[in-house]
């Protein structure tokens, strides 16, 4: 039986963290003549969003979700207007991230925008 290695770090299934092991290569960031249009686009927008703290994203967005939802009678047309631009985002981001998540995650946010953009329908047509 082997001895307990004393190293202080981190293990896991390729053992301990930092031991002077070669770790596998990251993958190199993709060049940006290979990123898609879309992607090209959406660069400089992505970036100043990740600098934005993520409690104040999702701050933000449930506001947004919840004023939309709120609207009734003369104004549930901006109630529309805000609930169909969150469907743009959230579109936005499903199709930005579509190749780099599982099957089962592009099914469950698939549903979200399907069921926002349902929500967002009937709104519009002032019977929720």
């Amino acid at each position: 039986m082997a001895a307990r290695d004393k190293r202080p770090g981190v293990r896991g299934p390729r053992g301990p963290q930092g031991s002077g092991q070669p770790s596998s290569p990251s993958p190199a960031p993709r060049p940006a003549q290979e990123l898609s249009p879309l992607q090209r686009v959406s660069l400089p927008l992505l970036t100043r969003l990740s600098r934005v703290p993520k409690w104040a994203v999702v701050v933000v967005l449930a506001v947004l979700l919840v004023f939309g939802m709120i609207q009734t009678g003369s104004l549930a047309w901006l109630g529309a207007l805000i609930l169909g631009l969150l469907t743009l985002f959230f579109l936005w981001l499903l199709v930005l991230s579509w190749p780099a998540i599982p099957a089962s995650g592009r099914l469950l946010r698939g549903v979200v925008v399907v069921a926002l953009a349902g929500v967002t329908v009937l709104k519009a047509m002032g019977r929720i």
